[in-house]
């Protein structure tokens, strides 16, 4: 459990206080005995006493102190006390006359041993003892009363709002920080201008968009984007995520908001940024339990006051989100977010863009050609290939080079994309086979048909959950799919369970990622996509989604029995055309199947070059002859 240094602090003062206290009402020294005035004379004379039950022998003549109230009696040595007698004396002389006239001889050697201090004055350790735990408590109660005063001044600033603010006058982020969204930098560099001189645009009787929406994937650089923005326009920069409204007390996010917006009219012109927007800008009245919830009342608020703005305020609102299908028709309208700004994941252009900014200030190898990379990385988004150059930057570091080569990089793709390897991974010969003609078949197949895309590397070490894997980069970026390029998938996901079907007569549980592949590629061209020859060009079916979450858990038919018998027979039909086109193909090329999987037994990984002299090798008449299982 961590504990608050206020909290160190007061359970310090509560021991010292509680250790002070019990010293101060302990007996302190060590116990004497304590008699009277007629004791004392005995023992000066050299006989022994019984004090509180105490027998009390001289070994010696005694020594005697004493001061204004008490007498204490010292042993021969002059250190070990005998007794305290409480006797008031106002001098030594007046103890040598109370002792001699008790029987103490007059020339005794004892009554030259009386020593005498008169009275010190005021007895200040004492005091200090005595007040020094009535000090502690009352400090105690202070820290009590001021840590509630705190807590007292935290629930009035519980409404208060949470942004960040970042001054503009130092920028950290610029446009040159941001690469791979050439057309949102275009859209955006609007805002900057009207920040910056927004007389231009107002002396024509344009009216700047009040907010600004950026919608994209996770990673694609909504964040980064918005702060280029603030460092570009040199204006503060108020940053807030839409969580960060809602608590468990009603009316504190709709407080917030107003806050908000108040620090930005004074700081104006400046920047206001929701992130993860969708978080209060969710459809109103869709929630459980009515729509009168304390998520609606934020969004009415932010509603209000993006409506309460006009031009002269130079206040611009930007918000991400990656769900903009969930929020409230209200947020979007003309006169709130104005604009919508896609940012989706970069192009082979893009991504280029991206590693030179991450590659700036590395020092790379001659070999790392970042074009090849990106070429490497289609559906990478920024925030991949951030990740992937630091992957590669740790790859280097931990192998002792002094730069970062294509090596280095093209492990760092596959950590990314699969995870890292596990070459400690025991493994049987049998399951080593099993997925060599596994992983043979996936690449065999891709390279027989025309539209699958080219294999770029085959391996068969474990990464993650994956025990082998067989890479395909595409000739191009590719945004749109046929029928022949599904097929082909389809064919080609099925190629690794028709491989081990043909080689040991049986099949194992390592095509289950494949069959999902499969199953939900033929669903989708079936259902979404229209391609099927016996149903008509529509989508069948509607997707029921959790009230908050947004996620698909439940499918509503809009179809009848009879279609979806039509569909679950189109469906299987594609999968089995599939089967048997790879089939056809691995039972054509045994030989070549074969000659890859032995390859792969012996290298464990083939890519890029030596892959397509493999492929182009001849085959041998003769072959290893494998188990039949």
């Amino acid at each position: 459990m961590k504990i608050g240094r206020q909290h160190t602090l007061l359970y310090l003062l509560i021991l010292v206080a509680i250790v002070l206290l019990v010293f101060a009402f302990l007996p302190r020294g060590e116990k004497v005995p304590g008699g009277n005035i007629g004791q004392v004379a005995a023992l000066a004379r050299g006989e022994e006493v019984t004090v509180d039950g105490v027998l009390i022998t001289p070994t010696g003549p005694v020594e005697i102190e004493h001061d204004n109230d008490s007498i204490t009696v010292f042993d021969s040595d002059g250190k070990t006390k005998l007794m305290n007698c409480k006797y008031a004396l106002e001098s030594s002389e007046d103890l040598k006359n109370a002792l001699i006239s008790r029987g103490v001889a007059e020339d005794s050697v004892v009554l030259d041993k009386i020593t005498y201090s008169p009275p010190s004055g005021f007895n200040w350790s004492g005091l200090l003892m005595t007040l020094l735990p009535v000090f502690l408590l009352v400090g105690l109660f202070w820290f009590l009363l001021r840590g509630a005063r705190g807590a007292s001044s935290q629930a009035f600033n519980f409404s208060r709002s949470r942004a960040r603010l970042f001054s503009g006058t130092k920028p950290t982020v610029t446009f040159a920080d941001v690469a791979g969204v050439d057309e949102a930098k275009q859209e955006l560099q609007e805002v900057v201008e009207f920040l910056k001189s927004p007389e231009k645009f107002l002396s024509l009787g344009a009216r700047i968009p009040k907010g600004v929406l950026l919608v994209g994937p996770p990673g694609t650089g909504k964040t980064l984007l918005a702060r280029a923005i603030a460092g570009e326009a040199g204006v503060p920069f108020f940053s807030i995520s839409g969580s960060e409204f809602v608590e468990m007390f009603v009316g504190v996010g709709a407080s917030r908001v107003r806050d908000l917006f108040d620090q930005a009219k004074r700081n104006a012109p400046c920047i206001i940024f929701v992130d993860e927007i969708d978080a209060v800008g969710r459809h109103r009245g869709a929630g459980l339990g009515g729509g009168h919830d304390e998520r609606e009342q934020t969004l009415n608020q932010i509603l209000s006051e993006m409506d309460g703005f006009d031009t002269s305020t130079n206040v611009i609102v930007l918000s991400a989100t990656n769900r903009p299908d969930v929020l409230d028709p209200a947020l979007l309208r003309p006169g709130r977010f104005d604009r919508q700004v896609v940012i989706d994941r970069p192009d082979i252009n893009g991504r280029k863009a991206i590693l030179e900014v991450h590659a700036k200030g590395k020092p790379l190898d001659d070999s790392a050609n970042l074009e090849t990379i990106a070429k490497e990385t289609p559906g990478f988004s920024g925030a991949d290939l951030a990740n992937l150059v630091n992957e590669a930057a740790i790859l280097a570091a931990r192998r002792e080079k002094k730069v970062i080569g294509l090596a280095e990089f093209e492990e760092a793709i596959d950590r990314v994309m699969l995870g890292p390897e596990r070459k400690s991974r025991v493994i049987s010969q049998k399951e080593k086979e099993i997925i060599a003609y596994h992983e043979a078949g996936h690449a065999l197949v891709a390279k027989k048909l025309p539209h699958a895309d080219p294999v770029h590397k085959i391996s068969i070490i474990a990464r993650g959950i994956a025990g082998g894997y067989t890479k395909q980069l595409p000739a191009e970026d590719r945004h749109l799919y046929t029928p022949s390029q599904l097929k082909d998938m389809l064919a080609t996901s099925l190629g690794g369970r028709v491989a081990e079907q043909i080689i040991f007569g049986e099949v194992s549980t390592g095509a289950q990622s494949d069959l999902e592949q499969v199953t939900t590629i033929a669903r989708r061209m079936v259902k979404e996509y229209g391609m099927s020859d016996k149903l008509p060009p529509r989508t069948f079916g509607r997707r029921e989604e959790l009230v908050f979450l947004g996620r698909m858990v439940d499918e509503q038919k809009d179809y009848g029995d009879k279609v979806a018998d039509v569909i679950d027979e189109e469906i299987e039909t594609l999968v089995n055309s599939s089967y048997d086109v790879a089939k056809d193909i691995l039972t054509n090329n045994e030989a070549k199947l074969k000659q890859i999987a032995e390859r792969l037994i012996a290298e464990e990984t083939i890519e890029g070059e030596a892959l397509e002299n493999l492929f182009n090798e001849p085959v041998p008449s003769t072959g290893a002859k494998v188990e039949q299982g």
